[in-house]
């Protein structure tokens, strides 16, 4: 269990990403997964799109200090969760509820980036090089995503996870909508997220 875990939404209480109010204008349907209300589908989404997008930012995220022997600039996959060496001695761990640490998981928003233009997604408003050769599968790097400090995670070939302030959500979904829709492309919600991936 995290230092912080008392801090997570118990009971009847129920946790909401900030970027709610924008999904929910876009036509989501929400459900509450682990005490948070998540955007699990919005009407007439389709994974045919050349990009889409998801908020992903119910994800736990734990700061983990102390020595490592992961290599930097590479995330591994850990207990469902990714365990991402942010410095020699320094981890963000994304995804393990069990991890032993400082609980950042109301302090970072995720959004996953996905489809086959994900990375031109990407390039309208991040100067991060995504290309292969510089960020293969699994790669993890932190820098600038449109004007702010965040992450940059490749979990696939063709699909981003992105982290940055909390309190940035709504100007970050505002500029990911911005990017992708000029692309054709689209928010859906978790669960088609997870059929994506049960056919990669």
């Amino acid at each position: 269990m995290s230092a912080l875990g008392f801090l997570r939404p118990s009971g009847d209480a129920v946790a909401r990403s900030p970027m709610e109010g924008q999904a929910l204008a876009a036509g989501a349907r929400f459900e509450v997964r682990d005490g948070w209300n998540v955007a699990v589908g919005f009407e007439g989404e389709a994974l045919d799109a050349r990009a889409w997008w998801a908020d992903v930012s119910y994800l736990a995220k734990v700061e983990v200090h102390g020595p490592h022997d992961l290599a930097l600039g590479q995330a591994t996959r850990t207990n469902g969760g990714w365990w991402c060496p942010v410095t020699g001695d320094r981890t963000l761990v994304i995804g393990d509820r069990d991890a032993d640490g400082l609980d950042l998981t109301s302090s970072l928003a995720a959004l996953t980036i996905a489809g086959p233009l994900a990375r031109e997604v990407f390039a309208r408003f991040c100067a991060l090089d995504l290309r292969p050769q510089s960020l293969p599968v699994h790669g993890f790097r932190p820098g600038s995503v449109a004007r702010t400090p965040g992450y940059v995670l490749r979990e696939d070939d063709d699909r981003f996870l992105m982290l940055f302030g909390w309190a940035l959500g709504e100007y970050m979904w505002t500029v990911v909508s911005d990017a992708a829709g000029a692309l054709g492309g689209a928010p859906v919600g978790v669960d088609a997220l997870d059929r994506q991936a049960a056919r990669a």
